[in-house]
């Protein structure tokens, strides 16, 4: 029942490969993980930046309409 040495040599060669493998994988999934998660966070800052440039134009075209209806309050007033 019990194995060779050549077998015994095989088999620790063969777990040695399956522990090899397993590290390689789980640092393939840590790698694209932390991959995942740099370009989620570049997606939220571009994000963010678009949503500053619309407030801003939000803010600057509410300013125009203002002023728009200050000159046109003003014409009605001089007619």
């Amino acid at each position: 029942m019990y194995l060779s040495e050549l077998e015994e040599i095989i088999a620790f060669i063969a777990c040695g490969l399956i522990l090899i493998a397993f590290v390689v994988s789980t640092y393939k999934n840590i790698k694209n993980t932390i991959d995942e998660e740099r370009e989620k966070e570049a997606e939220k800052k571009e994000n963010e930046e678009k949503i500053k440039v619309l407030i801003k134009y939000y803010k600057t075209k509410a300013a125009l309409i203002k002023k728009f209806e200050k000159a046109k309050k003003q014409v009605k007033e001089e007619d």
